[in-house]
């Protein structure tokens, strides 16, 4: 009884589907493409910075060069508490040996800046308290996931404008759509190294920085492939 039961479903559920797909190719329809792109400028730019002893050979203690961080940091209005992370809160400090017998600490933090004239600002401050072991890393846009959207709505309004154009050539009109899909969504930074970012200006330790670094734009492209009904 069971096997008889689920035979049923089976056929009954292939049936479903024949007439699905009969009917989808029993009525005229056109099938275009549509493609929408943008370019955004980064709004949260994260930098590496490694605090240690061995930038001025020893005659600074770490806690000393936090510290001096620290407050060269708030000059510049920058939010401790929400803007700089410990990058290895495992290991808050580690230690290596150099030289024989004698022990230099160093410390990781990751720091988030809104600006890149901000960013310059912060390169050259700590370059003036001997803290130089900074890269950058991440980008991100705050908004990536709306402005994404948007340009989903915007290929399918492509999609259907191109749609409509080619129908008027031959005299029809476009339907409903009925088959609508992403066939390609994707953000990322353009010409830029594997940290998505490139700086442009000085990046010799001992010049300084411009206020003015710029970065690379992110390109927010999505395509989509829509059939709509012709009448």
């Amino acid at each position: 009884m069971k096997s008889l039961l689920s035979f049923l479903i089976f056929f009954s559920s292939i049936s479903n589907a024949i007439a699905q797909q009969k009917n989808f190719i029993d009525q005229p329809y056109i099938e275009v493409k549509g493609s929408a792109d943008t370019l955004v400028s980064p709004d949260r730019i994260y930098l590496d910075i490694l605090i240690s002893e061995e930038d001025t050979n020893g005659r600074t203690s770490l806690e000393k060069l936090e510290q001096k961080m620290i407050s060269e940091l708030e000059k510049l209005s920058i939010d401790i508490e929400k803007q700089l992370f410990i990058a290895d809160a495992g290991s808050n400090f580690k230690s290596y040996f150099l030289s024989g017998q004698k022990i230099l600490k160093n410390k990781s933090y990751s720091l988030l800046v809104y600006k890149a004239s901000t960013l310059g600002k912060v390169l050259n401050a700590l370059q003036d308290i001997e803290i130089s072991n900074i890269n950058l890393g991440k980008t991100e846009h705050s908004q990536i996931n709306l402005i994404q959207s948007q340009m989903k709505a915007k290929a399918v309004t492509n999609a259907k404008e191109a749609a409509g154009a080619m129908s008027k050539a031959i005299g029809q009109d476009i339907g409903k759509a009925i088959y609508i899909s992403e066939t390609n969504s994707y953000a990322y930074a353009l010409q830029g190294k594997a940290s998505g970012v490139q700086i442009r200006g000085a990046s010799s330790k001992n010049e300084t920085y411009s206020p003015n670094l710029s970065f690379d734009q992110m390109e927010v492209k999505s395509e989509v492939l829509v059939r709509f009904s012709l009448n």
